[in-house]
């Protein structure tokens, strides 16, 4: 082969690498660009479970997980005031409420219409921390990791605010409720993501144990194995949890690749049934609202309220 025929083989190649890389790119940006679209597409997620006493009314429970606010984000305050057209009968906020440092009154504002209903919460990791630059790929190794210096948010003045307009909180505690008529039991944790949770039981007191007229709800943030393990051991009727983001970024006709936690992936988001030693509960994993403001996309995985409604059993 001469150096001619050499050269232009070359040139051949060359080009062909070129041609892939900015086909490469073209594809990455045009993803990147659905999922900062598709990350403003809220949606509401409707369940229905059938749990309740026999003869009891339908009880709606609002669950919010993970909103990741950030100010300016006016389309998600917008959504999430419109929620309280649904005139929920509780809401639940498995939390991760902000992503930034100045977001505890935006959130806030964007919270007040809901805050006229009976509520409960426990926290995330992303309301005590704010949120790092990280590498997505370091997901695909295992949960995430708090930086061994991280920037606190002011948690403590969220969580007064919750307090002071009546919701609950479930931080390792419980509470008994008389809601529509009905005692629901309560007992929260704090983050399994950070290893904080204690297990505070379940309230004792007015109603006999052996008695169907009351409901067991365990909230947690992060749905660990051995969290729900110990809820559904210790006879919770159902579990709420959040942080998995139902994997944020999805491949289409699979699901979530990642959970961000020791949750099977295709467990990320909806309404499954947990068993543990003989025991079983019914566990609703939200998709979350929100995104960490150094991955503000979404693909395949729309951000997501649940509005599940408790029914009669009989």
């Amino acid at each position: 082969m001469d150096t001619t025929t050499l050269a232009s083989r070359v040139r051949s190649i060359g080009r062909g690498f070129a041609v892939g890389a900015g086909a490469g790119a073209a594809a990455g940006m045009a993803a990147f660009g659905y999922g900062l679209w598709e990350k403003n597409q809220f949606v509401l997620r409707e369940e229905t479970l059938a749990i309740l006493p026999p003869g009891r009314s339908p009880f709606r429970i609002l669950h919010l997980s993970d909103i990741h606010f950030v100010p300016g984000q006016r389309k998600k305050a917008d959504w999430l005031g419109s929620l309280a057209d649904l005139r929920p009968d509780l809401v639940v906020n498995t939390g991760d409420n902000m992503s930034h440092l100045k977001a505890v009154d935006p959130v806030l504002d964007a919270l007040r219409p809901l805050l006229q209903f009976p509520g409960v919460f426990v926290p995330g990791s992303n309301d005590y921390f704010a949120p790092s630059p990280k590498n997505p790929a370091a997901y695909l190794l295992g949960p995430s990791k708090v930086k061994p210096k991280p920037i606190p948010l002011d948690w403590p003045r969220l969580r007064s605010a919750f307090g002071m307009a009546g919701w609950v909180d479930l931080t390792n505690r419980h509470q008994s409720l008389v809601l529509n008529g009905m005692r629901f039991d309560f007992s929260g944790v704090d983050d399994p993501h950070l290893n904080r949770e204690r297990y505070a039981g379940w309230p004792r007191g007015t109603v006999n144990q052996d008695s169907n007229d009351h409901l067991r709800i365990a909230v947690i943030h992060a749905p660990y194995q051995r969290v729900l393990d110990h809820f559904t051991e210790s006879g919770a009727d159902l579990l709420l949890a959040g942080h998995t983001h139902g994997g944020q970024l999805c491949i289409p006709g699979y699901g979530a690749v990642v959970a961000n936690c020791d949750l099977p992936t295709w467990r990320a988001k909806g309404l499954n049934d947990w068993s543990s030693n003989g025991s079983t509960t019914p566990v609703n994993v939200s998709g979350g609202i929100g995104t960490s403001r150094f991955a503000p996309v979404r693909i395949a995985c729309k951000p997501e309220a649940v509005l599940l409604t408790l029914t009669s059993a009989g």
